[in-house]
This record gives C-alpha cells, sequence and structure tokens, in this order.
C-alpha cells in the first residue's frame, strides 16, 4: 500500500521516529523531517522493511528533497537517568526543536509522546508505514544511529556493534559476559540474560 503524503493538506507536517530504542548501547537517536506535499518515492517504507542499500540511498534523496530535517540524539547515560522512553520523546523534541522550518502539526510514529509546546500532534502506531514523512525520518534516523555505532565498532570490535548495531544479540551479550559493559552500554538494562549463563 503506497504511503499517505500527509494527514491534513493544509498544516505543515513534520513526522517523527527513532531509533535505537530497543539496544544495549549507543544513544537512541531521532529524527524530524517536513516533506513536500508531492513527495513520492516507490522505496520509501519502514526502514525495518528496507535493505541498508535502499535506506542510503534513500537518505540522500530525503535530504535533498526535504523541506527540512534534523536528526537528533541522546545518550546512553541519559537514558539510563530518565529511561528509555522518556530519552526517545526527548530526542524527537530536540530534532523538532531544530527544524528551520515551524512545523503546524507532529506525527509522531508509535504511541507515546509528550505534547511539544504550541505544536499539536498525532501518534501513528506503525506510523513508518503508513505516512511518508514519518517513514523518512525513521530512515535518517536509523542509518545516522547505524553510522554512530560503525564508529564505536572501531573502538569495541568485540561487541559486533559493526552488524549488530547495539542490539542485543548473542555475540553481544557473549562479549559483555566476557569482557564486561562499556561506557557505552546502558548501564539500565538487563545487559546478561543470567538465566541463560547460569543454567544448572
Amino acid at each position: 500500500m503506497p504511503l499517505e503524503a500527509y494527514l491534513d493538506e493544509k498544516l505543515v507536517e513534520a513526522g517523527c521516529d527513532e531509533a535505537g530504542r530497543g539496544c544495549l548501547a549507543g544513544p537512541v537517536f531521532a529524527a524530524a523531517v517536513i516533506l513536500p506535499k508531492d513527495f513520492h518515492n516507490s522505496l520509501l517504507n519502514d526502514s525495518k522493511q528496507m535493505s541498508e542499500a535502499n535506506r542510503y540511498t534513500l537518505r540522500e534523496i530525503i535530504e535533498k528533497e526535504a523541506i527540512a530535517y534534523v536528526v537528533a540524539e541522546v545518550s546512553s547515560e541519559e537514558i539510563d537517568k530518565i529511561n528509555i522512553l522518556n530519552a526517545s520523546i526527548l530526542a524527537m523534541h530536540k530534532a523538532v526543536k531544530q527544524l528551520k522550518v515551524k512545523p503546524e502539526f507532529l506525527l509522531i510514529d508509535g504511541n507515546r509522546f509528550k505534547p511539544y509546546p504550541n505544536i499539536p500532534h498525532q501518534c501513528v502506531i506503525k506510523g513508518d508505514g503508513k505516512y511518508a514523512s514519518i517513514a523518512a525520518a525513521s530512515v535518517l534516523a536509523k542509518t545516522y544511529r547505524d553510522d554512530h555505532m560503525k564508529k564505536l565498532h572501531e573502538q569495541y570490535p568485540a561487541y559486533g556493534w559493526m552488524e549488530n548495531k547495539g542490539y542485543g544479540t548473542a555475540l553481544h551479550r557473549e562479549a559483555i559476559e566476557k569482557d564486561g559493559a562499556t561506557e557505552h552500554h546502558r548501564k539500565s538494562f538487563q545487559l546478561v540474560k543470567w538465566d541463560l549463563f547460569h543454567q544448572h
């Protein structure tokens, strides 16, 4: 099914999405994107459904054609302080705040958000598969986060961040068990599945 170009044709809408909420390591990234109302690209979909190559191709197109876009991040330290849900929302707020065109309405992926001052919003479950602006935000958030995790991988190759991007794969959890956590790990997350490693 093609993505909807907008919810309300008359309003300047920004789509917002985050990446890295379920990861054990690294920041959470969020993007806010305002697309032209006639934007269309057949590759664009929920970024999780796309190949990595298509995500990077689309990133260039989105950055060239968007009316405005911003990518923001919130660190693993901050995630541990305020929890991942609040950190995801904070990252979206940071992105919206920096947009050079002020949106009149926000389309938010998911079902949880704290109202942004003076801009109404609507939460859309699985919104990255429904609205082009949210899908575009998901592509930017995901690719920028992936780039960040690839850089961190050079410092800490044992954890496999090049491939797993900080998600809790078996290799990643085994490396934490063996070498301990780094400063990039989210200490408030269950980093090791104790029952897996300590079965009698």
